[in-house]
């Protein structure tokens, strides 16, 4: 059975200069309470990959206003003043990349993959530093793995043994992220005990995750 630990225990592994996973898309899907322990530890100098900067008074938004992290790899910023602001400071360092790039390089660390290919972003900055394939007349952008020390994940339902079953739209990078890290932390809205989860309903493995804490 995996570890199942209370939301004080939650981030105690997490250290100043490491990099996160912080699932969900903006609120849908998000790990509140594990970004609340974030805040309450305080830990800095996070790298912070995640579909967007959220709200500046909502989940990892608040990690971002807090002075937390000095680099952001995500989607989109524009819901986000502070971050905006941070970045155009040189406060902190902000990675754009095309969302459907970004799932697929953090799926692609999961898979053990060595990159993907992708047409997105040829022709614009996205291509900066960037190495161009040419295949059948097209240009690719070879984009690299993405993964991190740890991923914060949210769950609808998950078993002791970890099989999570994650609803709807919160799906959203939730699943590959849990593929993607050293050390996966799942807050679960429900727990329930090995064999109560339908194994059709489960779309994370147990064997990807780590810890899980009761929402």
């Amino acid at each position: 059975m995996k570890k199942i630990i209370t939301q004080d225990e939650s981030v105690k592994k997490i250290k100043d200069g490491s990099t996160i996973m912080i699932g969900g898309f903006m609120v849908s899907g998000h790990p509140f309470l594990l970004v609340e322990e974030l805040l309450k530890k305080n830990v800095k100098n996070l790298t912070l990959i995640s579909n967007d900067a959220g709200f500046p008074d909502k989940g990892i938004g608040k990690l971002i206003v807090n002075n937390q992290v000095s680099k952001l790899i995500a989607s989109h910023i524009g819901l986000n003043p502070v971050a905006g602001e941070k970045m155009n400071s040189g406060d902190m360092q902000v990675e754009l990349v095309p969302q459907g790039t970004l799932a697929e390089r953090i799926r692609a660390k999961g898979a053990g993959l060595g990159g993907i290919l992708t047409p997105t972003g040829v022709g614009t900055d996205v291509q900066n530093g960037k190495e161009i394939k040419r295949i059948n007349e097209k240009d690719y952008l070879l984009e690299l793995p993405l993964g991190a020390d740890f991923a914060l994940i949210k769950a609808t339902v998950v078993d002791k043994n970890g099989n999570c079953f994650v609803a709807k739209s919160a799906k959203n990078f939730n699943i590959v992220m849990a593929m993607a890290a050293d050390c996966v932390i799942v807050e679960a809205e429900k727990i329930v005990d090995i064999g109560e989860l339908d194994p059709d309903m489960v779309n994370i493995p147990g064997i990807f995750v780590s810890e899980i804490v009761k929402q």
